[in-house]
């Protein structure tokens, strides 16, 4: 379908890692603005992204809101469905004229869900634009009040579930994503090699916790933890 002018526009709108004060300003202009919000959820209460967004935008509650349902799976068939569903449920309304901010967690361009959907409507002539949000591995080094490289140093940004081994040989600084359930294996590689890390577990939310030190990292956490290890 080609772009028309009363065709509406979705924003990929990132509302940062957990606590509403790290959303931008940007993205508050944008939920204003838009007469429909999208979750990545069956149920908006559920979705983290909104919650974010319902306390640093109170009115979003008021909003019509497009739930779409991101099963947790690595399933390809299943989430290429899941993708095709929430896209042609977003087209819907973007094709009555209405624009449409689509809140998710961090920032839309790293390891998003939301970015699959980002490129069937791109590819189905609507207008996109990405809102940039506050990555998480950002907030956590702020948290910990310390930086995450300097000078030369590289930082590598890795997914855990697809596995840490080639990973922990990398220079500079590793962040390991969404590492709750590889915990036990994650910890196991580090002490093997003797590696020192920080977990960060829901960061800027109100169940937030900071493990320093490998010995000290937890056999399970939260899906939202990340690792960091620094170059010694």
């Amino acid at each position: 379908m080609g772009k028309t002018l009363e065709n509406g526009k979705l924003y990929g709108t990132g509302t940062g890692p957990g606590d509403p004060g790290l959303i931008t300003l940007n993205a508050i202009k944008t939920i204003k603005k838009c007469g429909y919000i999208a979750v990545p959820n069956a149920v908006k209460e559920k979705a983290l992204s909104y919650q974010i967004a319902l306390a640093a935008v109170p009115q979003v509650k008021d909003k019509k809101c497009i739930c779409v349902d991101m099963p947790m799976t690595r399933d390809k068939n299943i989430l290429e469905q899941s993708h095709i569903k929430a896209a042609d449920k977003i087209a819907a309304v973007l094709g009555n004229g209405h624009d449409i901010a689509f809140l998710t967690l961090g920032d839309p361009s790293i390891y998003s869900t939301y970015i699959y959907i980002h490129n069937k409507i791109k590819s189905m002539g609507y207008q996109t634009e990405i809102i940039s949000g506050v990555p998480s591995f950002c907030a956590a080094s702020a948290l910990l009040d310390e930086g995450l490289v300097t000078g030369s140093s590289e930082l590598h940004i890795i997914p855990s579930s697809y596995g840490i081994d080639k990973a922990l040989e990398l220079p500079g600084t590793k962040v390991l994503m969404k590492a709750g359930r590889k915990l036990p294996a994650i910890k196991e590689k580090l002490e093997q090699n003797n590696i020192s890390a920080v977990l960060v577990e829901n960061c800027g939310m109100e169940n937030e916790h900071i493990y320093n030190g490998t010995g000290n990292i937890p056999e399970s956490a939260g899906y939202y933890s990340l690792v960091i290890i620094r170059e010694e």
